[in-house]
This record gives structure tokens, C-alpha cells and sequence, in this order.
């Protein structure tokens, strides 16, 4: 829900559609009436759009919803050994496990709020927390990310090299240059250097068909949509940021393809795999079931909206 509400929020701003606004502020409006879910970092992904709408608008009710959240994210949601932020989700904690998916569904909101509300405090921990997961994360032999870290025995589980997780990244990434840029020049030259070594590794793992598959580096796991999805957008954000060279959009070509295919009469993108947790082994990646997951409608919305915008697809 999360991350299809930011990509109807920036592709309004971007044309200008104050109607489109308006619907926005309606159902935030509808939503906080009714009751927001309990904190954890997944239900954390739509306050970012809300963020963003307070910053533009007079709503001191909204800014003080989103100042509360963001205070729970620095003081109260529980922190790995490093100071990263545990992966805390609907069932429960995750003690001292780092995921890819928490730079896009907590990070980017709070790097978002400290902005809009100036706290440079915030933006700080914003760039601490791309820092850590890169730190705990990424596999330095191959400049893809790992699913999961583990403090408890220093681990990177099966060290799955998952496409989702690494679409989160290559999506946030250029995203926090769109929302809170880094001032330090060592910081932006480090996450623009960490974002192309990671296309560069993408590059020849794209099938194809333009999919990529659940284990990035396994043409025997399934093909997965939403991590195509993510990718292709992240890599068009990351043009748009100046952060990779126009060349890259050639897996952008192959995967508008591959996404335009694989949607169903009614409108919903097949192939998207399941809410999967840091697997005890790669076997475990292949067993993941197909379903038409909000997060993978998002996705793919997320990255057509994009790619309208930059005249990719029609």
C-alpha cells in the first residue's frame, strides 16, 4: 500500500494533478479516521506519502502524526547490535536481523520527515541506516544484497542474493537523493558508487524475457515480477537522480516488456511471489508461492507511472 501511494503521490506532483491531491489528502484523511495499524516497519510505508503531503500543506494534525512515528522510529523501535533498525513486521519482532526492505518502508520516511519538518537529526539517522544495511547487506564479491543479517552469530542466513531485496535498494537508493539528498560528497559519491556497481551486476542476470529471477543468481528459481518491477524503477530513478548513465535503461526496455505481459485481463500483475522471510537455505526460495500481493500491484504501478513520465512506455 506503501509504496503504490508514493508513486501516485510523486506522479501527481510531477503533472501537476490537483485532483489527483485531492483523492490523496481524502483517503489519508479516511484512513486516519478509522484507525492507523500498529507500528512496525511495513505498516510504516504509507506515512511517507503522508509526509510529503503534510510539507506542502497546512495540516498541523498530519505533521504531528508523522513527527509521533518518526519519534518511535528513533527512540523506540528496537536497534541490532550496530545501531541498525531491527526488521520489526505484524508477527512480531526480528531480534537483531536486518532486512533489505527497511530502507524503503521506514528509512525513506524518516529521512522524508526530518526535511519537511527540520529535524537534520532524522535526515542524520537516515543516512546512518543506509549505511549500516549496505555494511551488513551487501556481498562484496558479487555487489548484489543479501536477503538478511543476523547479529546473533554474524550471519547472512542462506546468503540468498533475493531480487526483491535487492530491488528495495536499488529503488531507495536514488529515491533518498529525490527526498533528503546527502550534503556530505563522500556520502552521495559512496551510494551512487555502491547503486552502479549493483546495475552492473543486474546487468547480465536479466533473462531473457527481461525477468529476473527470486534468486538472482539461480536461472533455476522462478522468474518474479515484482523484483523486476522494482528494479526497472529503481534504475529509471536512479537516471533521473544522476546517479546512472542514460546507457542502463536497456534493462528498463526488456523488463516493460516483460511487466506489460504479465498483467491479467482484470489488472493484476501475475508471477509476484509471496511475503518471504530470510530463508535457512536457497531450496527454501524456490518454494515461495505466487500470489497478487498489494506490495507487487505497487510495484509495478510504481514503475509504469515511471516510465510514462520518462517516455519509455506508452
Amino acid at each position: 500500500m506503501g509504496v503504490g501511494l508514493y508513486g501516485q503521490f510523486r506522479d501527481a506532483e510531477r503533472r501537476g494533478d490537483t485532483a489527483s491531491i485531492a483523492a490523496l489528502t481524502r483517503w489519508y484523511d479516511w484512513q486516519i479516521t478509522r484507525g492507523l495499524p500498529p507500528r512496525q516497519v511495513n505498516s510504516t510505508a504509507p506515512m511517507l506519502a503522508l509526509a510529503l503531503l503534510a510539507a506542502r500543506t497546512n495540516r498541523p494534525e498530519w505533521r504531528a502524526l508523522c513527527e509521533d512515528w518518526a519519534h518511535w522510529l528513533m527512540t523506540d523501535l528496537p536497534r541490532c547490535a550496530e545501531g541498525g533498525s531491527e526488521h520489526v513486521v505484524k508477527e512480531g519482532r526480528r531480534p537483531g536481523q536486518l532486512w533489505d526492505d527497511m530502507l524503503f518502508m521506514a528509512v525513506l520516511f524518516l529521512a522524508a520527515s526530518g526535511r519537511a519538518f527540520d529535524r537534520p537529526d532524522w535526515v542524520s539517522e537516515a543516512h546512518y541506516q543506509f549505511l549500516t544495511h549496505i555494511r551488513h547487506l551487501s556481498d562484496p564479491e558479487t555487489a548484489l544484497f543479501f536477503h538478511g543479517w543476523c547479529d546473533h552469530g554474524r550471519h547472512n542466513y542462506a546468503r540468498a542474493r533475493w531480487a526483491r531485496g535487492n530491488a528495495w535498494v536499488t529503488i531507495a537508493i536514488p529515491e533518498l537523493f529525490a527526498i533528503a539528498p546527502p550534503a556530505d560528497p563522500a556520502l552521495k559519491r559512496y551510494l551512487a558508487t555502491v547503486l552502479h556497481a549493483q546495475i552492473t551486476a543486474l546487468t547480465p542476470l536479466q533473462s531473457n524475457n527481461g525477468m529476473f529471477h527470486t534468486l538472482l543468481d539461480d536461472p533455476a528459481s522462478p522468474q518474479e515480477s515484482s523484483a523486476t518491477a522494482g528494479i526497472a524503477y529503481g534504475i529509471l530513478a536512479g537516471i533521473r537522480e544522476g546517479l546512472l548513465p542514460p546507457g542502463t535503461a536497456a534493462i528498463v526496455t526488456k523488463a516493460q516488456s516483460a511487466i506489460l505481459t504479465r498483467i491479467a485481463p482484470g489488472g493484476l500483475l501475475q508471477e509476484v511471489s509471496d511475503g518471504t522471510a530470510a530463508g535457512p537455505d536457497l531450496a527454501f526460495y524456490h518454494t515461495i508461492p505466487n500470489t497478487p500481493t498489494p506490495y507487487g500491484q505497487a510495484l509495478a504501478t510504481l514503475f509504469l507511472l515511471e516510465a510514462r513520465a520518462e517516455a519509455v512506455c506508452v
